[in-house]
C-alpha cells in the first residue's frame, strides 16, 4: 500500500461525547459486553500534547475503549475543557464521529510525507503509558473527518 500513510488497516473509530460514563453505558448495553473502564489522557510530563504546534499541557480528555472485532476499536473520548481537537470538535459540532484512525510505522516520517502533501498536523502527542504516539490530521475538507495516526512501539 502506498499513499500518504503507507497503510489501510483502519483500527479505530473516536467518538466525542459530553459524558463518557453515559454514553459507554449505553455501548456496553449494545454489544452486550461489560462496561469498560475509564481511563484519563496521562500526565503531560508523559504525553508532551500539541495543539497546532504548540505545548498543550492541559489539554487533556477521559476515555472509554470498546473492542469492535479482531482488529477495530471503539473510543469514547470526553474533553476536558481546555483548547484541543476534542474539545473544538465538541463546541463546532457537538457529540460525533471525530476521527478514523490507521496504525502505522514511523509517525515522523508519515508526518513530513502528510505535510509536503499539505495535509497537516493538528494535534499529537505520546500514549498515557508512553507505549507509543498518536497524530490527528486536518483532513476534514476532502475526507470529511481527522484521521488519526497511532504508532506503538512495542510493535
Amino acid at each position: 500500500m502506498a499513499g500518504l500513510l503507507n497503510t489501510d488497516a483502519v483500527i479505530q473509530v473516536g467518538i466525542i461525547v459530553k459524558d463518557v460514563e453515559k454514553t459507554k453505558l449505553k455501548w456496553a448495553e449494545f454489544f452486550g459486553v461489560p462496561v469498560p473502564a475509564t481511563v484519563d489522557a496521562g500526565d503531560y510530563e508523559v504525553t508532551q500534547t500539541k495543539y497546532k504546534g504548540k505545548a498543550a499541557p492541559k489539554s487533556k480528555c477521559k476515555m472509554a475503549f470498546f473492542n469492535a472485532g479482531a482488529n477495530m476499536q471503539l473510543e469514547l473520548i470526553q474533553p476536558n475543557g481546555e483548547k484541543s481537537t476534542w474539545q473544538d470538535f465538541l463546541d463546532k459540532k457537538g457529540e460525533g464521529i471525530h476521527h478514523i484512525a490507521f496504525m502505522v510505522k514511523d509517525t515522523k516520517k508519515v508526518l513530513e510525507t502528510c505535510e509536503e502533501k499539505g495535509v497537516k498536523c493538528i494535534q499529537q502527542g505520546k500514549y498515557g503509558d508512553a507505549s507509543g504516539e498518536y497524530a490527528y490530521l486536518d483532513t476534514v475538507k476532502d475526507l470529511k473527518c481527522i484521521i488519526e495516526t497511532l504508532e506503538s512501539y512495542s510493535r
